[in-house]
């Protein structure tokens, strides 16, 4: 798994994640807010299954190698 996601991106995923989370506990309180997992968890990874799939990368060190 070679990394594919750049520091911005994963910034994004994490604030998305964690803003998912939340509804979980205030706002609306339904389950979908735990797909907010998933999305911190490709982030601390720094990997993205449908990135790789479409062949598509943000990491700058990753694109030079």
């Amino acid at each position: 798994m070679n990394k594919n996601i750049g520091t911005v991106d994963k910034i994004i995923r994490v604030f998305i994640g964690a803003l998912l989370i939340a509804l979980v506990f205030i706002g609306p309180q339904t389950a979908w807010g735990w797909l907010g997992v998933p999305v911190i968890l490709i982030a601390l990874f720094g990997w993205c299954p449908l990135y790789k799939v479409i062949g598509f990368s943000t990491c700058k060190q990753c694109k030079q190698s």
